[in-house]
């Protein structure tokens, strides 16, 4: 494979010294990923994980795409007006769409889609549409959305991941999770599944019937499966890779890769999810259930030196409640700076014993694992006891859905706007056991889940900043988790591989775009 060198510095997108020059896209070839860990499915408006969000953004498709700066732009819909009370939407729907059998896609898919599928399958949705007082197609190519009052955030609820359009033919009528269709999907993007080798790999091929001319540029792509880590690394260093999509590999393995002649990084495609880390901070539990034990905490930690020691660079310190990338971010002290002494301070000053606290660290990989031991040590020299509990995906999944812990590292996305990926994680009605997403810490404070109600709906984008502004401040006080840090996962592939990454939702929603030199 042809190297070439690459700076040190990861901003933006980083690659060697290419030719200034524009090269015309190439048709044909093949393109090797990998996908880690395996899916669990590929029906993406059933299945909504990372993994499964990166296979099937080639297969299915939302309305609306959204740029690196979160700016909608077409997909299943060609363009949409927003009507000035900010009531009403209409999309119009692209001609001569297909869904991957042959048949035609129409409005009535996007209103059954919106109105019937996604409301049983994601309650996220579910929240979202509460607030919809219809969906209506006047024609096949139209669909037109009532709200029941102005909510600014409705224009970024349509990616693919989050609103995948699925065949209403292939569901209606039919017990949606168990449908035989979902083990073989049918969507209309660019590619559509071919094989799916368990444990080898997961095969897509170009959708020759695809509703835009030229595209895809690919004949085929190829998401391969590689438990070891190591491993995985080293497919990429013999040709066996062409690309290695964002968390796929150790952060150390991504510093070395980088090195590579011929090797490009790009931290981009993330700005849709806005990922951060946090750790649960259980606010039912003494002394937990004391804002002044968790300031503690945030002091006690040393988040700058997780950030260049376990995370090498990759990432930003997070400031609070909403990522720096996310709309309506507003920098509000207190920051909570390293600072032992008066993390000491305030536990001498509630009277905490010493008693141990129980520590979940995540388990997806070594680097977390590392997080896991630096805050060990961070909240040790303060005088605070943490007892590890070591889980896999599973048992994490039931322990922190269950409540059963005092600390758990996580991370979640922001989904575009605070109210679609924010609030949820602090409003008293997200208290519900059962779903590790959600208000797992049990906070509650009757003012913030006003003023995120108040954001939701107001109107002006000055409205909005001034009240979540407000919620940022109350939250930096009671701090009822433990903001660590905003997460940046950056995408290793050859230089050799063209617009990979085009969009806020990375790989998983660009590879229409995608070509590769032959």
């Amino acid at each position: 494979m042809f190297k070439k060198t690459l700076s040190a510095a990861l901003l933006g997108t980083v690659c060697a010294a290419l030719p200034a020059f524009a090269q015309d896209p190439v048709a044909g070839g093949r393109l090797n990923l990998l996908v880690q860990p395996e899916p669990s499915g590929l029906m993406l408006g059933i299945t909504t994980n990372a993994a499964t969000n990166l296979v099937s953004g080639g297969i299915y498709e939302g309305l609306l795409r959204y740029d690196q700066d979160l700016t909608p732009e077409p997909s299943l819909a060609k363009s949409w007006e927003i009507s000035e009370d900010g009531l009403t939407y209409t999309f119009h729907l692209q001609e001569g769409v297909k869904w991957h059998d042959g048949e035609p896609m129409t409005a009535h898919d996007v209103v059954f889609t919106f109105t019937e599928f996604l409301t049983e399958t994601q309650p996220r949705h579910r929240n979202i549409m509460n607030r919809v007082a219809s969906v209506e197609a006047p024609d096949e190519l139209t669909v037109v959305f009532t709200l029941k009052q102005a909510f600014g955030p409705f224009i970024r609820i349509f990616a693919y991941k989050t609103a995948p359009i699925v065949p209403a033919h292939i569901y209606e009528g039919t017990d949606f999770r168990a449908n035989e269709a979902n083990a073989t999907p049918i969507g209309t993007g660019p590619f559509k599944l071919d094989e799916w080798q368990r444990g080898a790999y997961i095969g897509l091929v170009k959708n020759e019937d695809y509703w835009m001319e030229g595209r895809p540029y690919l004949d085929e792509v190829i998401y391969h499966i590689i438990p070891d880590a190591a491993s995985r690394a080293n497919a990429y260093e013999t040709g066996d890779l062409d690309v290695l999509p964002g968390g796929t590999i150790e952060n150390f393995d991504i510093v070395r890769l980088q090195k590579n002649e011929g090797t490009c990084v790009d931290e981009g495609g993330w700005q849709y999810s806005s990922p951060m880390a946090w750790m649960w901070l259980n606010n039912r539990n003494a002394p937990l259930d004391n804002p002044k034990m968790r300031q503690a905490i945030m002091y006690a930690l040393d988040r700058e030196l997780a950030l260049q020691v376990v995370w090498n660079g990759f990432g930003r310190v997070a400031k609070g409640p909403i990522a720096s990338t996310t709309p309506f971010f507003d920098e509000t002290g207190p920051l909570y700076e390293h600072n032992p002494e008066k993390a000491k301070e305030l536990l001498a000053e509630i009277g905490y014993d010493g008693t141990p606290l129980r520590m979940l660290p995540l388990p997806y990989g070594e680097t977390w694992q590392r997080w896991a031991e630096v805050v060990r040590q961070n909240l040790a020299q303060v005088g605070i006891t943490l007892q590890t509990e070591a889980t896999d995906v599973a048992g994490w999944n039931q322990k922190t859905s269950q409540w059963d812990y005092d600390l758990a590292f996580t991370f979640v996305a922001q989904n575009g706007d605070p109210e679609l990926g924010v609030a949820r994680n602090y409003i008293s009605s997200q208290i519900a056991k059962g779903n590790p997403f959600n208000n797992v810490e049990g906070y509650s404070n009757p003012k913030v889940d006003e003023l995120f109600a108040k954001a939701a709906v107001a109107v002006s984008t000055e409205e909005r900043q001034a009240l979540y502004t407000e919620v940022q401040q109350i939250l930096q006080e009671d701090v009822p988790i433990a903001w660590l840090q905003e997460l940046s996962f950056p995408t290793v592939y050859d230089c050799g591989v063209h617009n990979l990454i085009t969009t806020a939702n990375g790989a998983g929603n660009s590879l229409r775009d995608t070509w590769k030199e032959q």
